[in-house]
């Protein structure tokens, strides 16, 4: 197949950028179709596989033993190719075949199948249209004969049969008439050699005659009878040959029809980048004179500062010299001490009382200021320091003109942070933004600012995930309409809770009393019934009663690490405690519960309260604190005031718990300003659970973990 003349080479020159490999983009080497029907080039495939193989055997060897590193070659080995060339390749015995592969031309993962590379098709229309690009590209060069003795001729002839090219001498004599080499096929000088008949990757013996619908790959008639195509329909390759080959014509013929208005869309395009460079020019050299209008004021009040301080630094030292000078006036033989030795030496009584008087009270004044010395003027210049904070802020802020596009403010009610942050912010409907870029960055404990991260969002909502623990977050957000930015919103400073979120629903099977406390489906949520049942035996008491109290726990337990949760618990409650109870603290609570013969029992220092000023210190196997009407109780303690106005705070809206297993210790937190309320020490020798226990009317309600869905769901409400 020879090329067509001088049109055809500089056709075959302009598609260059259709031969290009999406793995290495450099020109297609024995192409192979994806089941996405993308090319890519056999080592390619060969080599992302390996790549894919070598992450996989790194994260198992790094979980199995995390001490021995696993040595990195810069190139795979023989061996390695041949394992994932052959038919079947897995990554390891314990996992099913691979089958997924990421194409790099449309960036899904595809179905390899059980074979592998071996399943794919060699795209060899692509390889000749390569061969020809080349051979265009490289017009002066020629192939030379393969069976030349040296030094070899120039080829005339290229044999499909035997895939070697031929000067016409050796072509004659390795293809002799009346011969069967004689019939080989032959075509003009190439190094592009494939076979006459395609054959099918999963049955090799067997050539390709259909071609699958549903795949859209052709199969051989194994394929159908048999394997995967079995149910699928399909039709002779003939027919769709010419079906494909038709349509990929209509489509050519459409496109050459529509050429005049590509043109012209082209020059458009053109036009558009022309208008784009002068506009983005014009735009540089506007902010270039604004930022010159801003030097030159800074320079203004620069040497403004400068020459205020250089006043001031004049007008003291000049005070400071003339001081100087008068107390050198005192020394002797100089000066005021000089001038009076000298005036001591008149004889002439009356001559001598005449400047003495004068100068007696000079003296006198010149010895009151050394009793009480006292500098002319101060050295300090705290008054001239330059304040530039709110300048630099703003300055720090500057961006582009936002044409009246309003700046969004961060909801703080609707904004939280638990597992995850959940940002709020709402914008005037009048000046409703395209989008909006959330900024989000750590404040180190020494109030150092990180850089800003940035994330797009469409909506006035969004969840921010893989926050560290403990940890101080500023968050803002600004308004885009098209290529215009308003500035950005007031700053959300937000504080993560002390460790990861334990997840956790009320136990319904553990002494839960359902006479007594009612839970929901979703088990994220308790309410007690008011005593129901006592009422209904009201006629029956005669004398004081002390109820008791109805227990509820977590049902996942805690050995390890830190946790935190968080919950609410409703305003109307009466008495509530919340903490952490050991799993046989639980079992003796749950067999018997304490009752009226006991109202000595107290649960929030985890000892009976008689013999509370002995028992401070102790670690006992729970703790657990008490809310009730809208108020948060501190338990005593011997290190501060047990005064009551000093152990009853205002409830929070949300109350949380932090464990930490290894260290034994439990804290107690207001969600809303993640402040520690309370803490103390608490035996973990067993599994801990989180405890929660109701009196009269009540109700508490686990926090909810913010995720996409949660953010799907407060947008439905």
């Amino acid at each position: 197949m020879e090329g067509d003349g001088s049109d055809s080479l500089v056709t075959i020159k302009n598609i260059e950028r259709e031969l290009i490999c999406p793995a290495c983009k450099e020109l297609f080497t024995h192409p192979l179709i994806l089941p996405c029907q993308h090319s890519i080039c056999h080592k390619c495939v060969k080599e992302l596989l390996l790549m894919l193989d070598d992450s996989f055997n790194d994260v198992g060897s790094d979980n199995s033993n995390q001490s021995s590193p696993r040595l990195r070659f810069p190139s795979p080995s023989v061996d390695k190719i041949d394992r994932i060339s052959r038919p079947g390749w897995k990554r390891n015995s314990l996992t099913p075949r691979t089958t997924t592969f990421p194409c790099p031309g449309c960036e899904h993962d595809v179905d390899l199948g059980e074979r592998g590379i071996n399943g794919l098709f060699r795209n060899f229309t692509l390889e000749t249209i390569v061969e020809r690009y080349r051979q265009a590209a490289r017009a002066a060069t020629a192939i030379m004969c393969d069976l030349c003795k040296p030094p070899p001729q120039e080829s005339t002839k290229s044999c499909m049969d035997c895939s070697a090219s031929y000067c016409n001498e050796c072509f004659k004599i390795y293809h002799p008439w009346g011969t069967v080499k004689a019939q080989h096929e032959y075509v003009g000088p190439t190094t592009n050699f494939r076979p006459k008949i395609l054959m099918c990757p999963e049955h090799e013996t067997e050539r390709i005659n259909m071609y699958c619908e549903l795949c859209k790959r052709p199969v051989c008639h194994l394929c159908k009878l048999g394997g995967n195509h079995s149910n699928h329909r399909v039709t002779t390759m003939s027919s769709a040959y010419k079906t494909l080959k038709e349509k990929l014509s209509k489509d050519i013929d459409y496109l050459i029809g529509k050429e005049s208005q590509v043109k012209s869309q082209i020059s458009e395009l053109n036009l558009l980048m022309k208008e784009t460079e002068c506009n983005g020019e014009r735009a540089k050299e506007e902010a270039i004179t604004h930022f010159e209008k801003l030097f030159e004021v800074l320079e203004e009040r620069k040497s403004s500062v400068l020459k205020a301080i250089d006043a001031s630094k004049k007008l003291r030292l000049d005070k400071f010299q003339t001081q100087m000078e008068e107390y050198q006036g005192l020394l002797e033989n100089n000066g005021l001490v000089g001038y009076a030795q000298e005036v001591l030496k008149e004889t002439d009584q009356s001559c001598f009382v005449q400047t003495a008087k004068q100068l007696h009270l000079r003296i006198q004044k010149a010895t009151e200021s050394l009793k009480s010395f006292r500098p002319a003027a101060q050295t300090s210049f705290e008054d001239y320091v330059v304040n530039t904070s709110k300048q630099t802020e703003l300055l720090g802020e500057l961006s582009f003109f936002s044409s009246g596009i309003d700046v969004p403010e961060i909801n703080e009610e609707q904004s939280k942070v638990y597992n995850n942050a959940l940002i709020n912010w709402h914008h005037p409907e009048k000046n409703k933004a395209d989008s909006y870029v959330l900024e989000y960055r750590k404040i180190n404990k020494d109030e150092e600012m990180l850089s800003w991260n940035e994330v797009e969002v469409c909506g006035t909502s969004k969840v921010i995930s893989d926050l560290e623990s403990n940890v101080n977050y500023a968050f803002r957000v600004r308004a885009y309409k098209g290529s215009i930015c308003s500035p950005c919103s007031r700053e959300l400073i937000l504080h993560t809770p002390p460790a990861p979120v334990f997840s956790f629903l009320f136990d319904e099977k553990c002494g839960y009393n359902n006479e007594h406390l009612l839970l929901n489906l979703k088990r994220d949520r308790v309410e007690s019934r008011a005593g129901f049942n006592l009422l209904l035996a009201a006629e029956r008491i005669q004398v004081g009663y002390y109820t008791s109290l109805d227990y509820i726990i977590g049902d996942v337990g805690i050995t390890k690490g830190k946790h935190f949760w968080a919950f609410r618990v409703e305003p109307y409650s009466y008495l509530v405690k919340v903490g952490v109870a050991s799993s046989d603290k639980l079992q003796e609570w749950l067999r018997s519960p304490r009752d009226a013969v006991s109202p000595r029992y107290e649960q929030d220092s985890g000892h009976d309260s008689g013999s509370e000023d002995t028992c401070f210190d102790s670690s006992q196997p729970f703790t657990l604190v008490t809310i009730g009407m809208k108020k948060f109780f501190i338990p005593k303690s011997p290190t501060s005031s047990n005064e009551p106005e000093n152990r009853v705070l205002p409830m929070p809206t949300s109350i949380g718990v932090f464990l930490d297993y290894d260290k034994g210790k439990v804290g107690f937190y207001d969600m809303d300003h993640m402040k520690c309320l309370y803490e103390r020490q608490v035996d973990c020798s067993h599994t801990m659970y989180p405890a929660f226990a109701l009196m009269g009317s009540g109700g508490i309600q686990l926090e909810e973990s913010i995720t996409a869905k949660y953010l799907e769901y407060q947008e439905n409400m």
